[in-house]
């Protein structure tokens, strides 16, 4: 049994993508942050920190993004949307997998909230300002090693290419949108249009331009 407990356009639009992509049954569990329910006791329970997403399997409930990417994408090899154990890829799927998390979506935290950030009221915009070159410059980075490769790792599809999908949608609020950046809006069109992301997409009530 499997329950994500999501908001829509949150981060847990990523591991709801993976699922549908890996053909597992699940629950989705909405957590409406409009009513601060990531706030309330039972939610607290599950993830102490109040952070959306969370994943529970079988009674066990695993919390942060990419721990619930990777854990996911290695219960269900079959799918083939990580390297195996071992083979000569799986270093380049952590170095992305961890990338994406420690760079990109930590830094979205203090774009989308630079007054946490910073004790001077007035000092927020300054914050917002500085975060937004070192994301712009980590998704130039990303751009420059994926040169015209259709997905991160050459092997081909993989769930560090649905993580970068939800990194390019929100970085579409930057002032240099993230899919103007190299072949990054190639990307983003490849996975979009997946029948796992089209059907996550949709049940979220999310509409186009996605990124």
């Amino acid at each position: 049994m499997i329950e994500l407990h999501y908001y829509p356009g949150n981060a847990s639009l990523f591991p709801h993508m993976l699922l549908r992509e890996l053909g597992v049954p699940f629950d989705l569990r909405l957590v409406d942050r409009r009513v601060d329910a990531q706030n309330s006791a039972a939610y607290l329970a599950l993830n102490p920190a109040g952070k959306i997403p969370v994943l529970v399997h079988d009674g066990r409930a695993i919390t942060e993004t990419v721990a619930i990417g990777l854990y996911l994408a290695d219960a269900y090899p079959a799918a083939g949307l990580a390297p195996p154990p071992g083979s000569p890829e799986r270093g380049d799927y952590y170095k992305w997998m961890a990338q994406i998390a420690n760079t990109l979506q930590a830094e979205f935290r203090a774009w989308f909230y630079p007054h946490e950030f910073t004790t001077d009221p007035d000092g927020a915009e300054a914050v917002k300002t500085a975060v937004g070159r070192r994301l712009t410059a980590a998704f130039e980075r990303i751009a420059d090693q994926l040169g015209e490769r259709p997905w991160l790792l050459e092997s081909g599809v993989s769930a560090a290419d649905l993580y970068l999908w939800l990194m390019i949608r929100w970085g579409r609020t930057l002032p240099t949108p993230a899919r103007e950046i190299g072949a990054l809006g190639a990307l983003a069109e490849r996975v979009q249009t997946r029948p796992a992301a089209r059907a996550a997409l949709e049940i979220e009530g999310l509409e186009a331009p996605f990124v």
